[in-house]
């Protein structure tokens, strides 16, 4: 699915990952690969076993309130609904991202 997401400016943040293939809701998109943190920043996941970097395209995915996909704690990264070709991935990290 990875090979469906594409990085490109994005009207919320920066960058973000949109994708190029229409994703059903409840699809697994992939799994964040990680690195152990040298300093938190941008790109730092706050997990249970201590904060990682994700070292690849879903570090892209941007914050909103209403998410469309979400990490779980195995970091995959799922569909909360229907995508269209063109959606940008957004996920909600939470109160302090606001």
């Amino acid at each position: 699915m990875k090979k469906h997401l594409k990085v490109r400016p994005s009207q919320i943040h920066g960058k973000g990952l949109f994708t190029t293939v229409a994703i059903k809701r409840g699809t697994l998109i992939g799994y964040c690969k990680t690195a152990k943190t040298v300093e938190p920043g941008w790109h730092t996941l706050s997990l249970e076993s201590g904060d990682v970097d994700v070292t690849c395209k879903f570090k892209y995915i941007n914050h909103h309130k209403k998410p469309n996909v979400a990490y779980y704690d195995d970091l995959s990264v799922m569909a909360l609904r229907n995508l269209a070709i063109g959606d940008e991935l957004l996920h909600d990290y939470g109160d302090d991202w606001d």
